[in-house]
C-alpha cells in the first residue's frame, strides 16, 4: 500500500468512526434520556455536553491511539505523521454529525423531536454505510443496511435502559 492510500485510508477510516459514533452515541443518549422522562431542556444541554466532550475525546483518542501505533514502526518520522489532520477529521466528523440528531430536540416538542432524531440518524447511518461502500470500494447495500441495523439495536438499546431506570 502507498503512503497516499495509507493516508487516504486513515482519513476516511477517521471520518467514518467519528461519524457512526456520533450518530449512533449522541441519538442513543437523547432516545435513552427522553425515555426516562427528562425534561427536554436538560435533553438538549445532555446532548450539547455529549457532543462537545465525545469529539474531543474522540480526536484525542485517534491522535494518541494512532501516534502510539506509528511510533512502534522502524520508519516513524514524526514529521509525515498524518495523525493531527487524522484526529482533526475525527473532531468535525463527530461534531458535526452530533447535531444531526440533537437539532430536533431544539426547534420540535418531545414527542415529535424523539421520532425524528431517530429518523434522520437511521437515514444518516444508511447514507454513511452507503458512501463509505462506495469510496471504499466494497458492498455498498451490504454496508448501509449494516450501520443502520446496528445503530438500531443501540438506539433500540438506550430507550430500555432510560425505560428501566425511569
Amino acid at each position: 500500500m502507498n503512503p497516499d492510500h495509507k493516508t487516504f485510508i486513515l482519513y476516511v477510516r477517521n471520518f467514518i468512526f467519528g461519524a457512526e459514533d456520533s450518530l449512533v452515541s449522541t441519538v442513543s443518549l437523547l432516545a435513552g434520556v427522553v425515555s426516562a422522562g427528562v425534561a427536554q431542556r436538560d435533553i438538549v444541554i445532555a446532548g450539547i455536553v455529549l457532543i462537545f466532550v465525545e469529539a474531543f475525546s474522540m480526536s484525542v483518542g485517534s491522535f494518541l491511539s494512532e501516534r502510539t501505533t506509528e511510533e512502534s514502526l522502524a520508519d516513524y518520522k514524526e514529521e509525515k505523521s498524518n495523525t493531527l489532520f487524522a484526529s482533526v477529521i475525527m473532531f468535525f466528523s463527530y461534531f458535526v454529525c452530533g447535531l444531526v440528531p440533537l437539532l430536533p430536540f431544539v426547534f420540535l416538542d418531545l414527542n415529535s423531536a424523539f421520532w425524528l432524531s431517530i429518523a434522520l440518524s437511521l437515514v444518516s447511518l444508511f447514507a454513511l454505510g452507503f458512501v463509505s461502500a462506495k469510496i471504499l470500494k466494497t458492498n455498498k447495500l451490504k454496508s448501509a443496511f449494516r450501520m443502520a441495523l446496528l445503530g438500531g439495536v443501540a438506539i433500540l438499546l438506550g430507550v430500555v435502559v432510560g425505560i428501566l431506570f425511569k
